[in-house]
């Protein structure tokens, strides 16, 4: 008897691919689809978009420094403890000199409250250093008593910043604050899971730079992340450079609360040319205190100072890490901080950064560029 034929399983066979016309319609309702949720994403986060950049640029400018820590104290399994530690860090250099500044507005609020009484009650005194100016003293004298001197023009003044307007505008300077540290603390939590998880994160933004725009877009995120460390080191490091040394010479030359002036000078030396305002300041203090060498040796020094950081330390620091002239780099970091804020002190020179690195890729071409 012939054995029974056993019957043969026959494969599935893939589907047939879609007609042309189908397969370009699903691409661009792919296109489309992740172009509208993208957009509706932006939408949602787009108030908190600024702290997520603030977060990148702070991971960014103290990667080298968590790299180090990392390798001396390797992570544990949960890896939650150097990632804390770091951002805890980060928290109190901002939050300390905010600290500094309550304390000291504390103060001395005693004494804004008895000098409004005394401009309240008996007018505002004209100031020593009206006696001595070189020309007008009497003029300038005559006219702050004759219109700030007597108690009607301080009562007056006092109750102009009583009004509605000043209330209102108080009051919204309160919800801004407010916001701020809403963002500030979005910002360290964003900034906490970038230092726990900072090998996913470059990994796969290495890997969509290389789908969408090839080798060509790791090279243009290396330099804008150069960029970064270049303007960390140039803007912050040396404005706070310049802010200790200044600080040093405004205690040296009798001025008002040179710490604090000291510090006010270091946030505003990170913009280029933004530290002549705090030196000017300082200055017309002294001069109003009627010390007119002290200020004259403010100045100088100020001059000086400012001058080897913006035009030999700077470009040295921003221009050599990215080969970028210093003309975009002053460009880039004037045209961030009017377009971002403080945030474009980062953005602006990263961007131009990019550009310079395209346009040398097209110019010079693309072996010798990279």
């Amino acid at each position: 008897m012939l054995p029974t034929a056993q019957p043969v399983a026959v494969p599935a066979h893939a589907a047939p691919p879609p007609p042309p016309e189908r397969a370009r319609s699903q691409g661009a309702a792919r296109v489309m689809l992740v172009l509208a949720l993208s957009a509706l994403g932006l939408w949602i986060l787009h108030g908190f978009l600024p702290a997520l950049a603030w977060a990148v640029v702070l991971a960014i400018a103290l990667w080298p420094l968590y790299a180090r820590l990392e390798r001396r104290f390797p992570p544990g399994r949960h890896n939650l403890l150097l990632p804390m530690l770091m951002t805890a860090a980060v928290a109190l250099v901002f939050l300390a000199p905010l600290a500094i500044l309550g304390v000291q507005a504390a103060r001395e609020a005693h004494d804004v409250a008895e000098f409004a009484r005394n401009a309240e009650a008996n007018g505002i005194p004209a100031p020593d250093f009206l006696q001595h100016l070189p020309y007008g003293a009497a003029q300038a004298t005559a006219w702050w008593n004759e219109n700030l001197g007597h108690a009607q023009a301080g009562s007056d003044l006092m109750h102009r910043f009583e009004n509605n307007s000043v209330i209102g505008a108080s009051r919204n300077f309160g919800r801004e604050v407010m916001h701020r540290i809403v963002l500030f603390g979005f910002s360290l939590v964003a900034l906490f899971f970038l230092f726990r998880d900072w090998r996913t994160v470059t990994e796969q933004a290495r890997i969509a730079c290389d789908r969408l725009f090839g080798p060509r877009g790791e090279r243009i995120a290396r330099q804008m992340v150069a960029s970064v460390h270049g303007t960390v080191d140039g803007l912050v490091l040396v404005g706070l450079g310049e802010g200790f040394i200044l600080g040093v010479v405004y205690y040296f030359a009798g001025v008002p609360h040179p710490v604090l002036l000291g510090a006010f000078t270091a946030v505003a030396a990170m913009i280029p040319f933004g530290a002549a305002i705090a030196i000017a300041v300082a200055a017309l203090l002294l001069v109003a205190a009627g010390s007119a060498k002290a200020a004259l040796v403010v100045a100088v020094a100020g001059l000086v100072v400012t001058f080897a950081a913006d035009h030999f330390v700077r470009p040295a620091l921003i221009g050599g890490t990215t080969k970028l002239p210093f003309l975009w780099v002053l460009l880039g970091i004037l045209g961030g901080v009017e377009t971002f804020g403080l945030l474009g002190l980062f953005v602006g020179p990263a961007v131009m950064a990019a550009l310079v690195l395209l346009w040398r890729e097209f110019t010079e071409g693309h072996d010798k560029a990279a």
